[in-house]
């Protein structure tokens, strides 16, 4: 879910800023990417789960070249939020980068939570938002893509190899609208 420019290209991810957070999401610090994944701050980003106007799911796997989670397969997009950046605005950005789209309609927010493993430790707002558009997916980030069923991804993802947060954020935006039902 680490998202770059084009502009940036895999070797300036690790340069980028971000806002490093206390246990309460309020800025401490400033650190480069690099540096926060090395040393496990705590910082922010975004997902934001894509469906087609037919209720699919947009699924892909990333590239060997990211930071974290290289070639594993992915049910989000987004990222990390950058230096001084909302969680709203690195959203629409970070959506926009990764499906290769422009015009996008502002994603939804629908929940936060704090995403740790041993390494890694983030504040990650989730959104969700319905993309009518041609995707054109940033090759610099996505190795694969494609629109699944609900009911097809389900039946797909205990036999992948799933970025940990972007799976919780799936699990997690699942049990909500099962709420809401």
């Amino acid at each position: 879910m680490e998202g770059m420019t084009e502009e940036a290209g895999p070797g300036r991810q690790a340069d980028e800023v971000l806002d490093i957070v206390d246990a309460e999401d309020r800025v401490v610090g400033r650190r480069p990417r690099g540096e926060v994944y090395a040393r496990g701050l705590r910082h922010r980003s975004t997902a934001i789960q894509v469906r087609d106007a037919g209720g699919r799911i947009f699924v892909h796997r990333r590239t060997p070249t990211k930071l974290i989670f290289p070639s594993m397969y992915d049910v989000v997009v987004g990222g990390v939020v950058g230096a001084g950046e909302e969680y709203d605005a690195a959203a629409l950005r970070e959506a926009e980068e990764e499906l290769g789209v422009s015009g996008l309609p502002r994603p939804e927010r629908r929940l936060k939570f704090l995403f740790g493993t041993a390494e890694h430790s983030w504040f990650v707002t989730v959104y969700e938002v319905v993309c009518t558009l041609p995707v054109h997916p940033q090759a610099e980030e996505v190795a694969w893509w494609d629109w699944m069923a609900p009911d097809e991804l389900e039946r797909a993802l205990p036999g992948w190899d799933v970025v940990p947060d972007g799976l919780e954020c799936h699990r997690r935006l699942r049990r909500l609208r099962e709420a809401r039902t």
